[in-house]
C-alpha cells in the first residue's frame, strides 16, 4: 500500500517530479563523466610513464640514480642476469641499456639529450620506441652508426632522415668522446619532451663510444597489466634486491615517478570532494522541491493524521517518494554517463593543442575515459544515501503537522 501510494504521489505533479529527476540525472552524469576522465588520465599516465623508458622496475648500481654517469655503471652482469633468470618469467620481459647524458650537435644546433644504447630486439619488448616509428626504420642489431630520434627533435634541430648527428660525452677515462651517427628513423611519443630529449643507438655503439666494455647503466623490467597499487612490482623488487645485495638499487615505477605516485594517491580524495560539491548543488534542489510538495499537501497530511496515520508512517511515505525519484534519476544518469563515456572512448579527447601543459604534468595528449564499476556504485550510493538524508527534513516537517494546523491553512 505504501509503495503504491508513494509511486502515485510523485506523479501528482509531473512537472515538479521531472525537475527533481533532471537534477539527480545531471548530478550523477556529471559525477560519472568526471570520474571516467580522471580514471582515463590515471591509466594513460601510468601506461605512458612505464612505456616511456621507465618500465615496471629498474635496476641500477646504487649511486647511479643520484649521479647518472658512466663511472656508476653495472659491471657484474653475470650476477645480475642470474637473478633476473631466477625471478622473471614470461610474459614479463627485461632489457639492458646504456643511458647517459650527452651533447647532440649538427651544423645548425646543439643541445643536451639523453643517449640510450639499446639491444633493439630486447628493447622492443619493454618500451614504446619500436612501435612508434613514423618515418624511416627502427634500429637493427648490426647497425654501426645509426640513430633514431624523436619527431620534435627533428623539427628543433632542423634536420631530416639521412643527415648526420654528432654525439659528445665523457667516457670512462674522463675524456671527451664523440661519434658521428646517421639518422635512420623518427619516433613519435605521447609527450613532446620525450621526443625532444631521447635519442636511441645500439648498445654496442654506445659502449664503444664511451669505452664501457660489457658494463651497462640499467636493467629495465616490464610486467604486463601493471597494477595501479604497485604491489606486484614491490614484491618482485624486494626479491631481486635480496638476491643482488646492497651494491644495487632496485626501484619500482612508483619510486621512479614520484609526481605520478602523488597524483594517484590524492586522486580519489579530490574525486570525492567533487562528488560532495555536485551533491550539495543537487541536494538544495531536492530539499526545496520536496519541501514545496509537503507544504502543498499539508491538508492531506493533517487529514491522514486525524484518521490515525502515525508520524513514523508519514516520514516513511515521504522518504519512499524521494527514494523512487532518486533511484530513477540514478538509473537514468548512470545510463546517460555510460553512453557518454562509450562515445568519448571511441576517439578519445585530443589535448595536442595543450601539449606544453600536459607534458609538464606527465599527462597524455589523448585521454580515453574509463568508467569503473566501483565509481558507478560510489556515485549512485552517495546520491541515494545523502539524498534520503536531506529528504528527512521535509519528511519530519510533514510528520509534525497537527490536524488543527493543517485545517487552518487556506
Amino acid at each position: 500500500m505504501d509503495v503504491i501510494m508513494s509511486f502515485r504521489n510523485i506523479w501528482r505533479n509531473p512537472r515538479r517530479t521531472i525537475v527533481i529527476l533532471l537534477a539527480v540525472l545531471v548530478g550523477v552524469w556529471n559525477m560519472l563523466v568526471l570520474a571516467s576522465l580522471m580514471r582515463g588520465i590515471e591509466r594513460e599516465m601510468v601506461k605512458n610513464g612505464i612505456s616511456n623508458m621507465t618500465g615496471s622496475i629498474q635496476i641500477h648500481q646504487k649511486d647511479y640514480t643520484d649521479d647518472p654517469v658512466v663511472e656508476n655503471s653495472i659491471h657484474d652482469r653475470a650476477r645480475l642476469e642470474k637473478a633476473l633468470d631466477a625471478h622473471i618469467q614470461e610474459p614479463a620481459a627485461w632489457a639492458q641499456r646504456i643511458r647517459v647524458n650527452v651533447v647532440a650537435a649538427n651544423a645548425r644546433h646543439s643541445g643536451g639529450v639523453n643517449m640510450v644504447g639499446v639491444d633493439p630486439e630486447h628493447e622492443a619488448r619493454v618500451s614504446f620506441v619500436a612501435k612508434s616509428i613514423v618515418q624511416g626504420r627502427y634500429l637493427e642489431k648490426d647497425d654501426s652508426n645509426a640513430i633514431v630520434v624523436g619527431r620534435a627533435f627533428l623539427k628543433s634541430y632542423d634536420t631530416r632522415i639521412g643527415n648526420k648527428l654528432i654525439l659528445m660525452g665523457q667516457d670512462t677515462n674522463q675524456d671527451i668522446a664523440s661519434k658521428a651517427f646517421r639518422i635512420v628513423g623518427v619516433f613519435m611519443a605521447d609527450m613532446e619532451s620525450v621526443e625532444k630529449h631521447l635519442v636511441f643507438v645500439t648498445k654496442s655503439q654506445a659502449a664503444s663510444m664511451l669505452k664501457l666494455g660489457d658494463a651497462i647503466s640499467e636493467t629495465v623490467i616490464l610486467i604486463p597489466e601493471t597494477d595501479m597499487s604497485g604491489q606486484r612490482e614491490s614484491a618482485l623488487a624486494q626479491a631481486l634486491s635480496t638476491d643482488l645485495g646492497p651494491d644495487y638499487s632496485v626501484e619500482t615505477w612508483r619510486d621512479l615517478l614520484p609526481m605520478m605516485r602523488a597524483y594517484l594517491d590524492t586522486n580519489d580524495f579530490f574525486l570525492y570532494i567533487w562528488y560532495g560539491v555536485v551533491f550539495v548543488a543537487m541536494g538544495f534542489g531536492v530539499v526545496n522541491t520536496t519541501l514545496m510538495a509537503v507544504y502543498e499537501r499539508m491538508r492531506e497530511f493533517g487529514l491522514m493524521k486525524a484518521l490515525g496515520l502515525t508520524p513514523l508512517r508519514m516520514v516513511r511515505g515521504v522518504l519512499m517518494e524521494s527514494f523512487f525519484i532518486l533511484i530513477t534519476g540514478i538509473a537514468l544518469g548512470g545510463l546517460m554517463g555510460l553512453v557518454t563515456v562509450l562515445l568519448l572512448a571511441r576517439t578519445g579527447i585530443d589535448l595536442s593543442s595543450l601539449a606544453a601543459g600536459t607534458d609538464m604534468w606527465g599527462m597524455p595528449r589523448i585521454i580515453y575515459p574509463v568508467l569503473a564499476m566501483n565509481d558507478m556504485l560510489i556515485a549512485g550510493g552517495v546520491v541515494l544515501v545523502l539524498g534520503l538524508l536531506v529528504s528527512l527534513y521535509p519528511a519530519i516537517k510533514a510528520a509534525r503537522f497537527t490536524p488543527v494546523e493543517a485545517m487552518m491553512i487556506r
